[in-house]
């Protein structure tokens, strides 16, 4: 692993137990909810597959989520320390303003990984190779010679993959006997690249400056403001899409969900238009009352309808044979 020798020189500010603290970035452990729709969609489509012990496997399987999600935020703001110096605001992170000895950094980087698959085998095999696939995906997405990160668009596929990964964590904490569904598994992927995209967006929208904006982050060298508008699109449509394949397979009472799913997206577009947008800062969303009523909402309507048949939609939608010959 290359890692920039320039992080080895003597800086100004000294290293601090904080400064390593903060690089794991523990508030970012709120991310860790999309875990949780994949423990409750395959209970919710085979409630007799609840079994002893889930309580258990939920803590374990939480706890190493967060810290595997640590240890990769922990080499990003190792290897992103070079562009960060570049960034009116991100400049004063602990890596590029000497908070941080690079080399207790890698050591943080393996011990977080470490101690996060020994908590993963207390739940399954399963469990344990879905966090190593998310550790690998950290990985990719920061290391040479990949580097995902500096790839226009597959630096949000490659990010956003993390989503499905945390729904299949979920799905292997939960203990069922179902196999993940594919169509589920794409929906979100996209709808995290939705997400992701829009927070490139917002990124590049506020540096102003093309060039500022590409010495930050190497794909913003490609990216325009329409360019990222118009995979926001692309990843929104797939997201609806794959869903609607989902649905119409699996629950076709979560039909009925869709005009909330469609009102989240479209509070967090907004949102991302705003000067200084909290989508840059997915962990402080929660500060925002009109997402976070309408992902209320919408999380409501979509646990009653995993409980409540319809028999007037099925026989909606059935398939039909045409009038006439």
């Amino acid at each position: 692993m290359a890692v920039p020798q320039s992080l080895f020189l003597r800086s100004p500010a000294r290293p601090s137990l904080a400064g390593h603290i903060q690089i794991a970035r523990i508030d970012h452990w709120v991310k860790n909810v999309f875990v949780l729709p994949g423990i409750v969609v395959p209970l919710a489509m085979e409630p007799g597959s609840l079994s002893a012990g889930l309580a258990w496997r939920i803590l374990w399987g939480l706890i190493s989520v967060s810290l595997v999600t640590s240890s990769n935020y922990v080499i990003n703001e190792v290897m992103d320390a070079p562009f960060d110096s570049q960034h009116p605001i991100k400049s004063s992170r602990p890596v590029p303003s000497g908070r941080v000895s690079v080399p207790v950094a890698l050591v943080e980087w393996v011990g977080l990984m470490a101690a996060g698959l020994a908590f993963a085998s207390l739940v399954s095999p399963f469990f344990v190779a879905t966090m190593i696939a998310l550790w690998l995906m950290g990985c990719a997405y920061n290391l040479p010679p990949l580097r995902t990160k500096d790839i226009p668009y597959l630096d949000v596929l490659s990010e956003a993959v993390n989503n499905p990964l945390r729904m299949l964590a979920g799905w292997f904490i939960s203990g069922t006997v179902l196999i993940p569904s594919t169509s589920l598994l794409l929906s979100y992927w996209m709808v995290g690249c939705y997400f992701m995209a829009l927070k490139r967006y917002a990124e590049y929208r506020d540096l102003g400056n093309p060039t500022l904006a590409a010495a930050y982050r190497k794909s913003f060298g490609y990216y325009t403001q329409e360019r990222l508008l118009s995979s926001v699109i692309f990843y929104s449509s797939a997201a609806m899409l794959f869903f609607g394949a989902f649905l119409m397979r699996y629950r076709l009472e979560l039909l009925l969900a869709a005009p909330f799913i469609a009102l989240v997206m479209a509070v967090y577009l907004n949102l991302s238009f705003k000067p200084d947008s909290a989508v840059q800062r997915p962990e402080g969303l929660y500060r925002e009352p009109a997402l976070m009523l309408s992902v209320a909402a919408c999380l409501c309507v979509m646990m009653a309808l995993f409980f409540v048949d319809i028999p007037q939609l099925h026989t909606l939608f059935n398939p039909t044979l045409p009038l006439g010959r």
